[in-house]
């Protein structure tokens, strides 16, 4: 084989031209091709299209970036190629094409994530806003239903109109006409159920409790629904009080005063 002293590439020994660039091969030339292994002119020197497509590689979650260095890494491993050793950096051009087209994969998919991920969280939220509205209306209805049932007002606590999981008899005290989680698992404290934290807020107790109850009821009541994470679990907050009228506001918890839905 013999080198073309003009271009570097290889061609047989006995060739007169070179194939690539066209350039006549001189007996000397051809000679000094057969014995050299690469053209003389010193050390191989890296490819600046190879250090562009690694460093353009690294910066692959830009799109530009990414096409740059897939473009940059093709045409050095095409000089490369051609220099007959007077050029380096295969290995940083590689790497540079495979972080390119890497990029070109996953840039597709990063710009979806954006656009699927808060129309998911907005349906979320409005799917837990549409739960609360419906436990206000659950809450509000089983205590006008206590209150017909039993005598004995509304219900002072979210216990009283719920009651213990393990009970098996409702009663005035434990009337079973919510579910144990809206109850807060009877223990009456602010429950929670799909993302809304609920608050059941007694009036003012009845003068004695009617027959059969142990506690007084109230003579009217209220309940707020707030988010438990305000912008993630949910944006409205909601109350209701004993009129049965659900109110919301959208930046601070809900009161008497709000706008009914």
């Amino acid at each position: 084989m013999s080198y073309c002293p003009n271009c570097g590439n290889e061609n047989p020994a006995n060739s007169q031209f070179c194939q690539t660039c066209g350039t006549g091969l001189s007996a000397s030339a051809a000679a000094a091709g057969t014995i050299q292994s690469s053209p003389a002119g010193g050390p191989a020197e890296p490819s600046g299209k190879a250090i562009g497509s690694l460093i353009c590689g690294i910066l692959f979650l830009f799109l530009p970036a990414a096409i740059v260095a897939v473009i940059l890494g093709h045409i050095s491993l095409s000089e490369i190629r051609r220099s007959a050793g007077r050029l380096k950096g295969r290995g940083m051009a590689i790497t540079g094409l495979a972080l390119g087209y890497f990029g070109l994969a996953t840039i597709p998919i990063l710009i979806i994530a954006a656009i699927a991920i808060p129309n998911l969280l907005r349906s979320r939220m409005a799917a837990n806003e549409a739960s609360a509205v419906g436990s206000l209306r659950t809450l509000t209805t089983a205590a006008v239903e206590y209150s017909a049932t039993y005598g004995n007002g509304f219900p002072p606590s979210l216990e009283t109109l719920g009651g213990m999981a393990n009970q098996t008899a409702a009663s005035c005290d434990e009337a079973k006409l919510i579910d144990t989680v809206l109850s807060g698992e009877g223990s009456g404290s602010s429950p929670e159920k799909s993302g809304y934290r609920f608050t059941y807020r007694p009036g003012p107790s009845i003068p004695a409790p009617a027959q059969g109850c142990s506690v007084p009821g109230v003579a009217a009541f209220s309940v707020q629904a707030d988010p438990v994470m305000p912008g993630t679990t949910g944006q409205r907050h909601f109350f209701v009080d004993q009129t049965g009228v659900i109110r919301s506001e959208m930046e601070h918890p809900a009161s008497a005063d709000s706008p009914p839905l």
